[in-house]
């Protein structure tokens, strides 16, 4: 019988690996934040939505000006909760419309959603998967890749939950400390351990 995952971690553990390894494996994934910037894509009405809140600068070339929108959220939650309603509904609904196809192909879904526990999703889903890093590598990763200082990757941090807190609401943690090779090899112990590979 098909399962639900629902596949989360915290900003720059490295989910977004966890969730192409996961395909590899036959898994079939439904992901958010693909869904959420067609929610926002050119010509939508989530676009013309986000221009309404946020004004004109909002838009570049027909599109969500992200820096823009992203300067302003991460520094004010009410603003950032008037973009998660606009984006949220829009969002979920892309993504039954996928999950209801993929198990109607009799296909094993992960439900790839950053903000899973944040949103209160775990209901929707048979099993929340949990990709774990800790702090110290999550503020040195996400330096690296979006080139922020400290007070800026600890900022985008602190807007989600904790990942320790996380660890203890997920049923199942997959540790994302060492190497590419390393996540490797945990995710196949993982699976066989789960029963999605046989050997």
């Amino acid at each position: 019988m098909s399962r639900v995952i629902g596949l989360t971690g915290g900003i720059a553990t490295g989910k977004s690996t966890v969730s192409n390894l996961l395909k590899e494996h036959g898994f079939y994934i439904v992901d958010a934040d693909i869904a959420s910037r067609k929610a926002v894509e050119k010509g939508s009405k989530g676009l013309d939505e986000v221009r309404e809140v946020f004004g004109d600068e909002a838009i570049i070339d027909g599109e969500m000006n992200r820096q823009y929108i992203g300067q302003i959220v991460f520094n004010d939650e009410n603003m950032r909760n008037k973009l998660n309603n606009i984006i949220h509904p829009k969002v979920r609904e892309i993504m039954e419309d996928e999950k209801q196809q993929a198990l109607n192909e009799g296909k094993n879904v992960i439900m790839d959603i950053p903000l899973l526990f944040e949103n209160q999703l775990q209901d929707t889903v048979d099993e929340t998967w949990l990709v774990y890093t800790n702090e110290t590598n999550q503020i040195y990763r996400l330096k690296e890749r979006n080139q922020l200082t400290d007070d800026e990757a600890l900022l985008r941090i602190r807007s989600q939950i904790p990942i320790e807190e996380k660890r203890h609401l997920a049923d199942e943690t997959i540790e994302n400390n060492g190497t590419k090779e390393d996540l490797e090899s945990t995710i196949i112990q993982f699976l066989t351990a789960k029963n999605y590979i046989t050997t």
